[in-house]
This record gives C-alpha cells, structure tokens and sequence, in this order.
C-alpha cells in the first residue's frame, strides 16, 4: 500500500464510501449510475490535481480523461483512462511528484488506471502513431486544471484525425475485422464477451470514430439504445463478479439478469443478441459506405466512370432492381407502394448476385409495406422469389440478416418474431435458432438437385425449428405453425401438409438411425407409417442433412451419415413393397468365426479395435464348430482425445473386468475425481432420464436412456440391466456435445421381450442407478 500525500481525499475518505453507496443504491442504474460515476469520479480527481498542483508547484497542467472515461461513462469496476497534460515548462521531477500524488490515491483504492504524462504536441505525436491512442484522444474530456490545454488536444486530435482517415479507416476496419475473427460474433455466442466480439462495445466505439471522420455515418435507428444496454448488462456483471470482466458466462447470466429485473438468463441473452445485431448491421451498413466513399476518392471522375458497376451506370438484376456501386438498389422507376412483392425479388436477386442489399431500398420497401402489405395468401410470385433467395446458398445470409434488422422478415412471416434472437443452450448448435433455420435452407440449397421438390426442400428448411417459440415438444408444435405459414405462402393443401410432415418429423431419421435397432422390421415400419411417401421421406432424408450440417460439426459424421442413409434406403425398400435382408442374421462373417475360435482356444476375449467415444454396440452369440456358445461384443469406438490406447492393455484389463480383478467403479471414481480437479464451474446438469419406448419393437424391449455424458455411464447403465437380469440384445449410443441418449434392446433370459410391468421395473431400476 502507498501512502499518499496532498490535499486531496484520502482513499478512506469521502470518495470511497460515496463510490460505495452509489454503487449499492438500485436507483439510479443504467446511463444514469454511469453518469454518476463519472461525475463522482471528476470532481474527487479534479481536487486532488487542485491540491497536488498547489504542493509541487507545476503550473499550466490538465488532467484529461480518454476512453470510456473521456465519454462520462464509468462501470462499477472499469478503469480510469487517465492523460496528464503539462505545457512542458515543469522540471521533470515536479512532474513526477505531480503524477505520484495522482495516481497512488487511484492505485490506493483498487482502481484500474491507464495513465500517461504528455504535452499536447507528445499527445498528438503518440496518437498519429498509435491508432489506439489517436482513437481515445477523439473521447478527451477535461476534468481540471488548464482548460485551454486540453481544448487544444480536442482541437488538434480531431483534425489530425479528419486529415488521416483514408489511411487509418481502413487500418481500424482490419482491426475490427481480426478482433471479430478471435472472438466470434457476440449475436451467437452463449458466452459472448460484450466488448471484444463482433457486435460489441469496441465496434459501437469503432462506428463513432467512423463519424467523427465526416467520411460516413452509421444508421442511427437503434443504434444507441442497443449500445446502452450492452453497457447496462456489463455494469450488472460488474456488480455480480465484483471483477472488471467483460465475458458474460454460462454461471453468472442468471444473477446479471435479475439485477437487470429481467425473467431469467433467456431474456437477457435474446436482449443481448437483439442489440449486438443491431450494432453488427450498423457495422456493416457503416463500412460499406467507407469503401464507397473511399473508392470514389481513389479514382478521377472520369474513370470512375470506366469501371464496370462501379460507377454512375446501373445494371439490371431484376425488375425494378438494379446494381450499383456494389450493392442492389431500387431502380429509378420502382414503385414499392404498388409492387407489394418488390422487397422479395429485390433480396433475391441481390443474393443471386452476390451483392448487399441496400439499407435505403428495403426502409423504402418497408414503408411501403406498412401501407400496402404483401395479400395473403401471397401470389405465386412472392413464394418463388423466396425459394429464390433460400436457395442462393451462402449469399442468402447476409441478405437475410439486413432484412431482418430492419424489421421486414416478421412483417412478411409474423411467426418468426417467437425464434427471433432466441438462444439454444445446447452446445452443440453453433448458432441461435432464426439463424440455424436460414443456416439450414443454405444446406439445404446445397442438395436440391437430388429432390424432386427443392421448394418444399427450402421452405422446411426455413420453418423446420419454428415451433421452438412455443412450449413443449417443438416438433410438435411447429408442424401447426408450418401448417398456417405454408398456407400463407399460398401453397395448395397437399403441399402444406408435406412441409407440416416433414417439419414434424425432421428429427425421425437421425433420431431412428442412431437410437434404433435397424435390422428389426418394426424400426422400418414405423419410420416407413411416419413419412407414408417415398417423395416425402426424399425430401425428409436431405432436410435431415441439411440440418446436422447447420447444428454444427458434432451433429454430422460420415457414420452418422451413413446410418441415415441406410436407414432411409430401408424405408424406400418398404414403401416400394421390396424387402431387405436385415444384416444381422446373415450369419456370421469369417472374421467373427476366426475371433470366436481364437477366443475359444484362448479362453479368453479379443477385442478388434478401430476407432474410443462409445457409437454403437452389438451381441452375437457363435458356436464356431460345435465347440460350444462364444459371446461376441462388438463395440464401435472413437478416440476422446489423443492416439488410441493400445490394444494389449485393453484387452489385459478387460479380462482382469471379467475375472474380477479390476475394480472398476474404483478405477472410475479416482478417474472422476482427478477430472473434477481441472474441470471449469458449469451450470448443474439436468436429472437423466430413463424410458420405455413403445411399439419400438417386436423382438425385444426398448429401453432408452438420456443423461449428462460422463465417464462410465456405460458402466453404470450396463450394471443396473444385469442387476435388473435382462440380456441386452444390443445398444445403439449416440452422444451430441455433453448429452448421451442410449436405447438398449433388452429381453429376459428367454429371450422374449419384457412384459409392461417388468419394462418399467427395469426402467425404474436404470433410472435409480444413475441418480
């Protein structure tokens, strides 16, 4: 601890405790408390230059506040961003005493201080090279001292920022630009950090700068009520961690949504993606016209004219939309007020091109639209330029995404309004679910050639998650929704109920697949009763695609792929009227009759490893040569992390797991124990649950188990069903991010499936073990 001299208020004193009750009132809070703070902060600091400046006899100083600070705006525990300007006439070691009795008081208290001690004519040096630097300069706010000092800073920083801005735009776009290519995109992130990723608070700061250059401005339309309340959620995290952080995580949402009177940690990340799109789009719309404006200044007026699309002309694209200078406009004759369907083949065709659309042209078609709406059900013009831009494939995005920030999507399809900015807390889906669905109709344009109807194709894509807006079973709920809007996209009702179908079902395939015994005739069969056609289960097979690709890269594998393929090639077969061999009883292969006899005379089990995260398994029981029953397992595997364990160990340790000699729950635990050590804080993970599925086949019990994936959850589920004296005929594992849902086809030691009552013993028992 320092001890501090001067005048000014100790740290104990009264800034402190004032700090203090400021920060515990409720009232005020938001813009307000920061104001507050700031305003608190001033005049505590502005005292202690008046009281320092008297004691060390420097005359002509300033103390000047940059950054965040500079714009009056302070969070609970942001630093001070501090400059201390003198005229150069002190001796250094006044200086110096000057600065010790200003910064100690700050250092005493705990505070954060970015500081530096310049003349202005330094300052203006530093900043010309610096671009962080000139960037907080344009924020300088004096606090005491020599005002005249610091309005020559403003004076000068402002110029040489004007006179500098071809040059450095372009230089704080790359920034922007690397910062949201570390930090990813604050509008999808379940853990964003509020100022650095894209959406954030640098880039609202980055879009000030922009117009403090007179070269463009961004879109003011909410633009700074989105800004406030990313503040806002940071003061709350401030007040909740007691730490400067910036990361809003997992743990803390709930507590920083209740400080901000909000419902609970949905509310507040949907608010929290809501005001970072809006900033993003800003972003965007902002440096676009730098480019423009920037490319306009690089050539002569003649040959700004030479350059195709780049200059005065316009290319026809579509009808009343034209290209120009790099972006789809209206065309000169374009009246949206009379061509309701204008705003549609304006996006589709800046998609098909590859170009923005323009901000103008759709607040113009958006007008127009609040006088004159779209008829529904829509005119077969309308749906076609949709399928269009869906089917545009990665172009369709951001075209999508400036639709939506200016309202037009939920005008045209209101339903969208319930999955607009609405969170997925699985971490398996890499985006929130409006983007996942234009994600997947982006899949989804990536396989229509192999459908014979790519615009039913799309249309599920886009609607195939709508029902998340609305409670229980979303599949359930969004094949109504999808119902109503397909009907309002004017499609004829057997249409409608094939988009209802497939977005009912859209889960049926992957589910089915990786969960289902495919060699049991009832899996196909219900599958089969499910879809009812082969055009619908076509069109289900690529919607199913389509969606793992867009959830993210552990909803889709090649053996994922190749299980739905086969399932899908099944169910063909069976609404053909053809039958398959089912794998299974083919008998068995020369490889198992070679195990099993090398098992036999070894008296003891091999194991045939190839990949170690559990897949899949299946039993078989061979009697190679009249030698007598030989159980065979097999286990289809992946490695967690790293090489695969050797072979020799695993099969050392799994005969010492046969013959008792390795006590494996102890193994586990000590294993448990040692991961719990390293492993970060998390939400609590939801209770498992254990099920009988009905109807899931004729041969045996279905029993199906979804819990939190941990270590020896195999172990411990396989342990309950030999307690419970079933024999599992085979486990089919599927493990999506930190959930594993695992059906086990059971039957008694007949081998006939299990009565109702004994099924939901044996559930009860399952699920008991791993409570």
């Amino acid at each position: 601890m320092h001890t501090t001299q001067g005048t000014g208020p100790a740290p104990d004193g009264g800034y402190a405790a004032a700090r203090l009750r400021l920060l515990q009132d409720a009232a005020p809070a938001g813009p307000a408390r920061r104001a507050a703070l700031a305003r608190l902060t001033d005049d505590w600091l502005g005292a202690l230059l008046t009281g320092a400046a008297a004691e060390t006899g420097v005359p002509g100083a300033a103390l000047v506040a940059v950054g965040g600070y500079g714009r009056g705006e302070l969070s609970p525990r942001s630093d001070l961003d501090l400059l201390l300007l003198h005229d150069g006439r002190a001796a250094a070691g006044a200086l110096a005493a000057l600065a010790d009795r200003l910064w100690y008081p700050v250092w005493d208290l705990g505070l954060d201080l970015d500081h530096a001690v310049r003349t202005p004519a330094e300052a203006r040096k530093v900043g010309r090279a610096d671009l962080k630097v000139q960037l907080g300069l344009l924020d300088a706010r004096h606090l005491a001292g020599d005002p005249v000092l610091t309005a020559a800073l403003r004076t000068t920083a402002y110029a040489d920022w004007r006179e500098s801005a071809p040059t450095r735009l372009p230089e704080l776009h790359d920034l922007c630009r690397e910062r949201a290519g570390r930090q990813g995109e604050l509008q999808y992130l379940l853990e964003p950090d509020l100022k650095e990723a894209r959406g954030g608070l640098r880039d609202a700061t980055a879009l000030r700068a922009v117009a403090a250059s007179w070269l463009a401005d961004a879109p003011r339309g909410g633009l700074e009520t989105a800004r406030a309340r990313l503040l806002d959620t940071r003061d709350a995290l401030h007040l909740v961690t007691g730490r400067a952080t910036d990361r809003l995580a997992l743990q803390e949402q709930d507590q920083v949504a209740h400080v901000l009177g909000m419902l609970d940690a949905d509310v507040l990340l949907r608010q929290t993606y809501e005001s970072a799109r809006t900033i993003s789009y800003a972003t965007d719309v902002t440096w676009r016209e730098v480019a423009r404006v920037l490319r306009a200044r690089s050539c002569r007026p003649v040959l700004r004219g030479l350059l195709p699309g780049r200059g005065a002309g316009r290319l026809p694209l579509a009808g009343g939309v034209v290209e120009h200078d790099g972006e789809a406009v209206l065309a000169r004759s374009a009246r949206p007020e009379r061509d309701p369907v204008l705003v549609l083949r304006a996006a589709a065709a800046a998609a098909r091109a590859g170009l923005p659309l323009a901000m103008h042209a759709i607040r113009r078609c958006g007008l127009a639209m609040a006088a004159h709406p779209l008829p529904v059900p829509w005119p077969a013009e309308a749906r076609e330029q949709l399928v269009t831009l869906l089917g545009a494939g990665p172009h369709t995005v951001p075209v999508w995404e400036s639709l939506e920030a200016e309202g037009i999507v939920t005008r045209l399809l209101p339903d969208w309004e319930r999955v607009r900015c609405r969170p997925q807390r699985n971490p398996v889906h890499t985006w929130t679910v409006d983007r996942h669905l234009v994600e997947t109709a982006v899949r989804a344009a990536a396989l229509t050639r192999r459908v014979h109807r790519p615009d039913l194709l799309l249309i599920a894509a886009l609607l195939h998650d709508i029902g998340k807006g609305w409670p229980g079973d979303h599949a359930v709920a969004g094949e109504t929704i999808a119902r109503d809007v397909a009907a309002r996209l004017g499609l004829d009702a057997r249409d409608a109920t094939v988009i209802a179908t497939l977005v009912r079902h859209h889960l049926l395939l992957t589910e089915t697949a990786t969960r289902r015994d495919l060699d049991d005739p009832a899996t196909v069969a219900a599958v089969a009763e499910a879809v009812g056609t082969t055009g619908t289960l076509e069109l289900l097979h690529a919607l199913t695609e389509a969606d793992a690709l867009a959830t993210g890269p552990a909803a889709w594998s090649t053996w994922r792929a190749g299980l739905v393929a086969d399932l899908a090639d099944r169910v063909a077969a069976h609404l053909a009227g053809r039958s398959r061999p089912a794998r299974a009883v083919a008998g068995p292969t020369p490889e198992q009759e070679r195990l099993a006899v090398v098992a036999r005379r070894t008296g003891g089990p091999v194991l045939a490893l190839h990949r170690l995260t559990v897949h899949a398994a299946d039993l078989r029981t061979l009697d190679p040569a009249g030698a007598g029953p030989v159980l065979l397992l097999r286990w289809r595997v992946a490695a967690e992390y790293g090489a695969l364990p050797q072979a020799d160990r695993l099969r050392a340790d799994l005969v010492r797991a046969l013959d008792g000699s390795l006590d494996i729950p102890a193994r586990l635990a000590e294993r448990e124990r040692a991961y719990a050590r390293h492993r970060r804080a998390a939400l609590p993970a939801p209770p498992p649950t254990v099920t009988v599925a009905r109807g899931g086949s004729r041969a045996a019990t279905v029993i199906e188990v979804r819990a939190q994936d941990a270590h020896g959850l195999l172990h411990r589920i396989g342990r309950a069903l030999e307690a419970a004296r079933v024999a599992v005929r085979s486990a089919h594992i599927s493990t999506l991010g930190a959930n594993a849902v695992d059906a086990f086809y059971v039957t008694d030691t007949a081998g006939a499936p299990l009565t109702a009552e004994r099924a939901a013993a044996v559930a009860r028992e399952v699920q008991g073990a791993l409570e």
